[in-house]
């Protein structure tokens, strides 16, 4: 991978992961300081494993927004729509971070997903919590929208530049998944 398609998926990961992510930085630094002390000739972390790291959180922190919000549906909603959907959700999603739990399990060194929101994302979960009915119906809608879209655009950037192959193969096969849950939430009457 060219330095500068690292930069560019770094760039794509930063930006949808959002700047409150302090979480992310402490595991990013645990991961690297790991395997700084396995390899004692290390003396500073790869782009690559940061840009790994930072892919598997985002993607960890997308699937418990997924699942939150979707909860949040199930007794905020009004639509029977919009709670079917959520129910989908939440399984779809529960699927998603066991299947990328089994992905980075099997690396070498094994990456840890963290799963915490970015100050985004929770700022959009509060949001939800205090509505009810059909303005919480329409604003769950437009947010899985948004989501599913910023989702769908992280993946393809992964899959295009990322440089672990397990990783890269989680992504794509992800994308026809995610494209269907953003095409199914463009479709969603509150």
């Amino acid at each position: 991978m060219t330095i500068r398609a690292t930069i560019l998926a770094t760039t794509a990961l930063l930006a949808l992961a959002g700047c409150g992510r302090g979480n992310d930085t402490a595991q990013t630094n645990m991961t690297n300081d790991t395997a700084m002390t396995a390899q004692p000739d290390a003396t500073t972390p790869t782009p690559a494993a940061s840009a790994s790291q930072s892919f598997v959180n985002a993607a960890a922190a997308s699937d418990a927004f997924e699942i939150e919000t979707s909860k949040l549906a199930l007794t905020n909603g009004a639509s029977a729509s919009v709670k079917s959907f959520a129910r989908k959700m939440i399984e779809a999603h529960t699927a998603s971070t066991a299947k990328l739990k089994a992905t980075t399990a099997g690396l070498s060194p094994a990456l840890t997903p963290d799963p915490t929101l970015n100050a985004e994302q929770q700022q959009k979960l509060d949001r939800l919590k205090a509505l009810n009915g059909n303005a919480f119906d329409q604003a769950y809608i437009t947010e899985q929208t948004a989501a599913h879209q910023q989702t769908l655009d992280t993946l393809k950037a992964y899959a295009a530049s990322g440089d672990v192959p397990a990783l890269k193969s989680f992504a794509n096969e992800m994308i026809p998944t995610v494209t269907a849950h953003l095409n199914m939430a463009k479709s969603l009457k509150a």
